[in-house]
């Protein structure tokens, strides 16, 4: 498996927040300004404006200027990696939970008392 652990910890660390969780769902859908992706949220200006931030320094969005306005679009690669790590650890535990099950039932099987 492929080292992701400095770019784990920025995605991990970026998707803690569920204000940036909402704006990369919001993202989803497409392009947004910082306005729209700040709207739902009852925090100042500079606050949106260090979520994304972090999220960019995630490599998580894309930010471009358009004269004084600011769009931003989702970049997937990070989540991908994620997904990746995720699965690769899901799959591994579901084979040890597997065993254990298979364990369980020969031991009850040649033993029903236990």
């Amino acid at each position: 498996m492929v080292n992701y652990s400095e770019t784990l910890d920025h995605t991990f660390s970026a998707l803690s927040s569920p204000i940036r969780r909402g704006m990369l769902a919001r993202l989803a859908r497409g392009w947004a300004t910082v306005t729209e992706l700040a709207e739902p949220y009852n925090v100042s200006l500079p606050a949106i404006s260090k979520h994304l931030h972090v999220l960019e320094n995630a490599g998580l969005i894309e930010r471009r200027v358009q004269g004084r306005v600011h769009y931003c679009r989702l970049l997937s690669q990070p989540l991908e990696e994620a997904i990746e790590w995720l699965d690769f650890h899901r799959k591994f535990w579901e084979g040890q939970f597997e065993s254990l099950a298979q364990f369980l039932q020969e031991r009850d099987q040649e033993d029903p008392g236990v």
